[in-house]
């Protein structure tokens, strides 16, 4: 069991518990919730005080404050070590990069939003011309 304490228009950024499924409670304030499943529909609402939610194991989901005044939940978990992983973290904070190849392709970008996006998850990533590339990969070996 976990005590979240939301921040006026605070957000849990997207992220899924590998191992275990949550059980989200609204104490205090205005929450807008949901999650994807894996046929990515976005099941969402607006949570209130006494109002509970739960996201799958496994499935992407997000908690936002709504309120100009801070908000308490508590999230409760089907595993003593549910995990977490963050989504935005998993694409641009990894260590090495996830080939700029791979990026730029799978959110129709260039290397220049990439590196933007990069520049707000990791110190370490913020660069410039270090991106990593097929061709520069291939040129390693």
């Amino acid at each position: 069991m976990a005590r979240v304490d939301f921040a006026p228009y605070g957000l849990n950024t997207p992220h899924l518990h590998p191992r275990g499924s949550e059980i989200f409670a609204v104490v205090e304030g205005t929450m807008y919730a949901g999650f994807v499943t894996s046929s990515y529909k976005l099941y969402n609402t607006i949570l209130k005080k006494g109002d509970v939610i739960v996201f799958p194991q496994s499935l992407i989901h997000f908690q936002l404050n709504l309120g100009n005044t801070d908000a308490l939940a508590y999230a409760s978990f089907g595993s003593q070590n549910p995990g977490r992983v963050n989504v935005d973290d998993s694409v641009f904070a990894t260590t090495p990069r996830i080939l700029d190849d791979v990026l730029t392709k799978g959110f129709q970008v260039d290397e220049m939003v990439i590196e933007q996006l990069r520049s707000q998850f990791s110190a370490e990533n913020i660069s410039v011309n270090t991106g990593r590339s097929i061709l520069k990969l291939l040129s390693q070996t």
